[in-house]
């Protein structure tokens, strides 16, 4: 294996994962044996399984670092009306990504033993740009702030969710597991003003 990807090896290091999807990418463009890419890494055709989980080749991959909101997660909009947000980031990634491959970095697996990777569709890091159109938020439990600058810039525009209320979606799940109703518990706290 050349050198420069050797190098690429993420294990949650803040600051690597878009050298590392570029690196794949790389790896995949020029037809790289698959043996010199971690066990892993995938490339192909992406199915989006929902605004933050894609599936490739038969592989589910979490992206990592960000939280898109649930299927059955309701926002509400600038003048208080409720739509159902992770339909509208699910529909919007599989909009973006239309025909084009994906390929995702592989950075850990989750307590389900999803991969969690840093997927790019061409030079596009899909959980930048999800958070930047405020279709899903930074993490920072996981991504030790990587997407910090993409939410912040969303926040600043009024994009996506932040145009109005919305619960974090891991404090929507908590919810949920704790007996809640989806529509009780998208309309708990203030959310989006955070």
């Amino acid at each position: 294996m050349p050198p420069e990807f050797v190098a690429v090896r993420l294990d949650r290091i803040s600051g690597w994962r878009r050298l590392a999807g570029r690196a794949f990418a790389l790896l995949v463009i020029a037809g790289a044996p698959a043996d010199q890419a971690r066990a892993g890494d995938v490339a192909g055709q992406a199915s989006v399984i929902d605004g933050d989980t894609i599936e490739i080749h038969g592989t589910r991959v979490r992206l990592y670092g960000i939280d898109a909101p649930e299927h059955d997660q309701l926002c509400s909009d600038r003048h208080g009306g409720r739509y159902r947000c992770g339909q509208v980031a699910a529909n919007a990634l599989d909009a973006f990504i239309g025909r084009q491959a994906v390929a995702c970095v592989e950075v850990d697996r989750d307590r389900y033993g999803r991969s969690v990777a840093v997927c790019s569709a061409g030079k596009v890091d899909l959980a930048e740009w999800l958070v930047r159109g405020g279709l899903a938020v930074d993490w920072p439990r996981y991504s030790k702030g990587d997407y910090a600058a993409a939410e912040a810039s969303a926040r600043g525009k009024q994009s996506g969710m932040w145009s109005g209320r919305f619960v974090e979606p891991w404090r929507y799940r908590q919810c949920i597991g704790a007996g809640g109703q989806p529509n009780d518990c998208s309309a708990e706290g203030t959310g989006g003003q955070r």
